[in-house]
């Protein structure tokens, strides 16, 4: 540590900033309190500019507040970090939490060295990621509406033989005939927010696949695309929501980042493993479970995979056909066992992801 850095701890809240600064190697913090806009937080730097004898290091904790702050403090003297709040060294016995205290508690632990940085996207970056989001929002609020109407139908004991929310089954529905003004309301409403969702959702999808044919996800899309079950819009929510490859120095890095390996309890000689520890992005950990159930059917290369690996490097196409045969002997391996179904595809989402991190390492010119 260099005794002329300042250190910066800012408990950030929607509209106040408690900032609590540490002076080299100074012991009492100095705190106080400003309102989170933009005109503050410029006059914040400018102050720490001018009374810092050195670099200035900022910490404050990832949440709500986003990355806006971290842009506004950076300039050539500061630098601020936004820190994972869940890895955080927590005291067992603290039960006493403010604003003031949440911001000596960064700021000490910040210059000790013992906060865990997250990578903040580019504004560019966290557009797209955005996108990527509000696509996710629409597929969940088109399922909501479907399962509305769906059980008011239920409830009337009108019953569709087929599969439902398809062309025919929407015919089924709009030949219904009601008896009461009200129920025949109800119905409508619930189509027209059907109808509506599902126009937002074409429209994003849309939006998703013209960025996905753009640099920089061009090449990218195209390599994730060669795996089974990953097409473009899966391709495009990884690649969003990670916006940075590189940074994972390893397969297991990234397992770990999406949560996918297993808890543990050990002391001693006793070694206890659990559930997985669902940290980090749970959305990309969820369409990778999702992915690895096409895993279950023995290895081969239809129509439709054949056509998206048309045009990309061997050496990826290899790394996906090393995983069509290593996940489907692992998930039909473990199904033989009794594992259970969700289980099983938690355990192969794992596998699938240290082969995603494999084709993506861009390869090294000797």
């Amino acid at each position: 540590m260099k005794q002329g850095t300042t250190f910066v701890g800012i408990d950030a809240h929607k509209k106040d900033l408690f900032v609590a600064m540490l002076v080299g190697s100074g012991t009492a913090p100095v705190t106080w309190q400003l309102t989170n806009e933009p005109t503050a937080v410029r006059r914040l730097v400018r102050k720490l500019e001018r009374e810092a004898p050195g670099p200035v290091q900022v910490f404050y904790e990832a949440g709500p507040c986003g990355y806006a702050l971290q842009r506004q403090m950076t300039t050539g003297r500061v630098t601020c970090e936004v820190i994972a709040p869940s890895l955080m060294p927590r005291k067992p016995g603290e039960r006493v939490k403010t604003n003031r205290r949440d911001a000596r508690k960064l700021v000490e632990l910040g210059r000790a060295g013992l906060l865990t940085v997250v990578q903040p996207p580019t504004p560019a970056d966290e557009a797209v990621r955005d996108l990527a989001r509000a696509r996710d929002d629409a597929r969940e609020d088109l399922q909501r509406c479907r399962h509305r109407l769906g059980k008011l139908l239920l409830r009337r004991g009108l019953h569709y033989a087929g599969r439902n929310w398809t062309r025919t089954h929407r015919r089924w529905m709009d030949g219904l005939t009601w008896t009461h003004a009200a129920e025949r309301a109800v119905v409508e409403d619930y189509l027209l927010a059907i109808d509506h969702t599902e126009a937002r959702l074409v429209e994003l999808d849309a939006r998703l696949a013209e960025l996905a044919a753009q640099e920089p996800y061009r090449e990218p899309v195209g390599w994730l695309r060669c795996f089974r079950g990953i097409d473009t819009l899966t391709a495009m929510v990884i690649l969003a929501e990670l916006h940075d490859f590189q940074r994972f120095g390893s397969a297991r890095a990234l397992m770990a980042f999406l949560g996918l390996v297993p808890s543990e309890d050990s002391s001693g000689e006793k070694h206890r493993r659990g559930r997985i520890t669902k940290m980090g992005n749970a959305l990309v950990r969820r369409i990778l479970v999702e992915a690895s159930w096409h895993y279950q059917h023995r290895p081969g290369v239809g129509g439709a995979l054949a056509a998206r690996r048309a045009g990309q490097p061997a050496r990826v196409i290899a790394i996906a056909d090393k995983a069509q045969q290593r996940l489907c002997r692992r998930f039909r391996r473990l199904t033989a066992e009794h594992k259970p179904a969700p289980k099983v595809a938690v355990a192969v989402a794992r596998e699938l992801t240290g082969f995603l991190w494999a084709a993506l390492q861009r390869p090294t010119v000797a």
